[in-house]
């Protein structure tokens, strides 16, 4: 498993790391026993960046790594987790310092550990980063060992371009896969610029560049891609990347005849996201161990073709621009 230097924290990260969200909720019902041999399958694979947050399962993503890695020993991976979203309605005043440190130690005590890796305030809304002293809590945060760094899980362009203003912001957390190809724009320049680490989530579009879904496709109740289609519950660009179902299944129709006949096509679009040198880490999530280890094998693909990566371009101007590429 190769690794990317982590912005200027002086760690390095295997560039396919695990996504936490699914083991935790919100993605149908996930068994213990797989959830949890899918982080040990990960770990064996050589994945050492683990993404979580303290909403997933009202804490059992993160209780559930912090149980495998206490059962592992060893060196730990690298583990993120996010706050914020326990909040019941999100305004930058929920963003308390007060808040901020309820948060910090419930997922201290959900990882059972004494300092966290990377905490990210999780996806707040745009007019927090106008804020500094939200940022200034963080600070004191880490000078009290409470954190060893922090960064920001953003919706949009502007709040990850605002969210690296602050020099204590060393992670940016976006949406990046080939239907969402916006950072590439701008963002990703300005963040090899001021060493900052890239996390792509939703690497495979809810499923979508899985290349398996289709319009006979259901999903639970409890899962987001049934009941937040439209945005319901949370924003919608976190639901098939905010792609409408039946443009994103044509699509991936069309991407399937730029694939080469020895790579599926989850592991394609993973090797995607892995040709831009911006990107410290992508993190797909995974249900069993099975998901977990093919997800790991993307890192060993061969470099996508120039031409392969041209039509994958042509792809998202013609069908998937219109729909996404202003809006976040």
């Amino acid at each position: 498993m190769q690794t990317r230097p982590f912005g200027r924290t002086g760690r390095n990260v295997s560039v396919i790391g695990f996504g936490a969200w699914a083991i935790g909720g919100a993605w149908g019902n996930v068994d213990e026993s797989d959830a949890i041999a899918a982080l040990n399958a990960a770990l064996d694979a050589g994945m050492t960046f683990i993404d979580t947050a303290d909403v997933y399962g009202d804490g059992r993503s993160e209780r559930l790594i912090g149980k495998v890695l206490k059962e592992r020993g060893g060196e730990p991976p690298f583990v993120a987790t996010k706050a914020g979203r326990r909040l019941p309605q999100q305004s930058v005043a929920g963003y308390s310092d007060e808040n901020l440190r309820a948060w910090i130690e419930r997922s201290l005590a959900n990882l059972g550990v004494g300092t966290l890796d990377l905490v990210q305030l999780h996806c707040p809304p745009t007019d927090l980063y106008y804020n500094p002293d939200v940022f200034g809590s963080l600070d004191r945060l880490k000078q009290e060992g409470k954190v060893r760094d922090y960064g920001v899980s953003v919706e949009r362009i502007e709040e990850a371009i605002k969210a690296i203003d602050y020099p204590g912001v060393v992670s940016i957390q976006i949406i990046f896969n080939i239907f969402r190809q916006r950072p590439t724009e701008l963002f990703f320049d300005l963040a090899k610029r001021k060493k900052v680490a890239v996390i792509a989530r939703v690497p495979l579009a809810s499923g979508l560049l899985t290349g398996k879904l289709s319009a006979d496709s259901t999903f639970a109740d409890d899962d987001h891609r049934s009941f937040n289609r439209h945005g319901k519950a949370f924003d919608v660009g976190e639901t098939f990347s905010g792609v409408p179902y039946d443009v994103g299944l044509r699509a991936v129709e069309r991407i399937r005849k730029v694939i080469g006949a020895n790579a599926q096509m989850a592991q394609f679009a993973l090797r995607w996201i892995l040709m831009f040198d911006a990107v410290t880490v992508a993190i797909p999530g995974a249900k069993n161990a099975a998901q977990a280890r093919a997800n790991a094998r993307a890192a060993s693909l061969p470099p996508l073709s120039q031409a392969q990566m041209a039509e994958l371009k042509a792809i998202y101007d013609e069908d998937i621009r219109p729909h996404v590429h202003q809006r976040w």
